[in-house]
């Protein structure tokens, strides 16, 4: 597999981005040797030792001093390397548009502006005769037939859906089992009397009982 080619840029950006890295561990550096001067001159003060204490901060402020320059530097480095990126991109979309006019050109070089004209003009004399041939014919519709054949073609779609619509089941009851429903009707009539026995209905009104004699009642005369 070929390896892609380095570019000065490639370089450039490579560099940038060391000198970052370095940068930062440079302040990473004098904000411990300030912290640790501070710390001194702490102490030193309270050693009452003024002169080593007033040469400890003067160091410290040496140190934040060269620490606004790094700072300074490194916002440089960040910037251009935002530069580089920017104007890579703007090259390429450069080359893009670039490649795409040349494209263009490529394609109308290829079309002559009198053949397009010609072919304009063709067509539309095409148009025009078969138009006046539709209009000698009689194939020239009116807006109202449009709208009387487009109604016609949704009601043949309306009614070829219905005619598609599957048949409900039909259930068809044959001679023979229309002639056997009696006799098995019969035949659970006698199955019902054979397991219940009912009693005769009587035909005749039943005679009733003659009354019986009164008993007579002697009427023995009262002792006087």
């Amino acid at each position: 597999m070929k390896k892609p080619k380095i570019t000065d840029v490639d370089r450039a950006i490579l560099t940038l981005k060391t000198q970052r890295r370095k940068l930062a561990q440079f302040q990473q550096q004098l904000e411990k040797v300030i912290e640790a001067e501070k710390e001194a001159a702490r102490q030193l003060v309270q050693q009452k030792k003024r002169d080593r204490a007033l040469i400890a901060l003067k160091k410290k402020k040496a140190q934040e001093e060269l620490l606004k320059q790094v700072d300074t530097w490194q916002m440089n480095v960040e910037q251009q390397l935002t530069d580089i990126e920017l104007a890579s991109k703007q090259k390429a979309v450069f080359e893009s548009l670039k490649a795409g006019n040349a494209a263009l050109k490529s394609i109308q070089n290829e079309i002559n502006i009198d053949d397009v004209q010609k072919l304009m003009d063709d067509t539309a004399e095409a148009k025009a005769y078969q138009d006046e041939i539709n209009a000698v014919l009689g194939e020239q519709l009116s807006a109202e037939d449009e709208e009387a054949v487009m109604a016609e073609f949704e009601n043949l779609e309306a009614q070829l859906a219905v005619e598609s619509l599957p048949d409900a089941p039909v259930t068809e009851v044959r001679p023979e089992e229309k002639m056997k429903a009696p006799a098995d009707t019969e035949a659970a009539s006698e199955d019902i009397d054979e397991v219940i026995e009912l009693p005769d209905v009587p035909t005749k009104v039943p005679e009733r009982p003659e009354a019986p004699e009164k008993t007579k009642v002697l009427e023995e005369p009262l002792p006087a």
